[in-house]
């Protein structure tokens, strides 16, 4: 009996452990996206400017904030996140071929990079979805 006691014990925490470490990857690599979407709001003018100065409208900021505070809470929270991942590894990609294409300068490439390191993160999440802590987990239910 004790065996099963310990055994037990060990596949709870190892499953606790699973969904804790799970929740924190949605969570960190969401909040870059939420502090993004903040720091633009801060300097609307600004963040436009810089976009027109790529090419592209300024009105588009705010569709992007839009995206950048839904998706990734959506994403926090496990509500259809693998939908949401596809979308943000298609805008981290996109945003890195249009803003970061300048790999003659160092610090370019490192965010070009990144986007693309992001991209690979929910792409993770497209494939594997979230563990039991999310909205969209099923309840498992025994019965007797």
């Amino acid at each position: 009996k004790l065996i099963f006691f310990w055994l037990m014990l060990f596949n709870w925490v190892k499953a606790s452990m699973s969904n804790l470490i799970d929740f924190i990857g949605r969570l960190l690599i969401s909040a870059l996206f939420l502090l993004s979407a903040y720091n633009k709001m801060l300097s609307i003018d600004g963040t436009m400017g810089w976009m027109e100065g790529f090419g592209v409208p300024g009105l588009l900021l705010y569709p992007t904030i839009a995206l950048e505070i839904i998706l990734p809470i959506l994403i926090i929270i496990g509500y259809q996140a693998r939908s949401e991942a596809v979308v943000l590894a298609i805008f981290c990609v996109t945003t890195a071929f249009i803003f970061h294409n300048d790999f003659n300068d160092q610090i370019q490439v490192i965010a070009f990079l990144k986007n693309i390191g992001l991209a690979s993160g929910f792409l993770f999440i497209l494939a594997n979805g979230t563990k039991d802590w999310s909205i969209d987990k099923k309840k498992k239910y025994v019965r007797l």
